[in-house]
């Protein structure tokens, strides 16, 4: 019998607290969850917002729109006199013959360069 259906089906032993068994499975579920589910995304998630912080000018990003462009120009805010990075900043975009400003948060991806391809990842 392997294990899962060993877990499955553990059955209490005469004389214990069959809701041991019971809170024990619950707890696992659950650890499995956290750590098959909400753990990688919140990795994937610190990656993206890190990738957004480093945005500079001559990147070119993909907005959640679509709209594929060039960093032209990045408006930071500040905050105490000094220039702080937030998901609020106004970056300009160049695509083809348009700018656009677009908030740093609104950027779906920061583009490879030429050349970077699998080495960049």
């Amino acid at each position: 019998m392997n294990f899962v259906h060993a877990f499955l089906l553990m059955q209490p032993t005469p004389g214990t607290n069959p809701m041991y068994g019971f809170a024990f499975q619950i707890v696992a579920i659950i650890g499995i969850f956290y750590f098959i589910l909400l753990r990688p995304q919140q990795k994937q998630r610190r990656q993206q917002e890190q990738s957004l912080r480093e945005i500079k000018k001559g990147d070119e990003v993909v907005t959640a729109g679509g709209i594929i462009g060039d960093v032209i120009f990045i408006k930071q805010g500040t905050k105490d006199g000094e220039a702080v990075v937030t998901m609020e900043d106004r970056i300009t975009i160049k695509s083809a013959e348009s700018r656009m400003i677009v908030e740093r948060g609104r950027i779906a991806k920061v583009l490879p360069k030429p050349g970077e391809g699998a080495a960049g990842a």
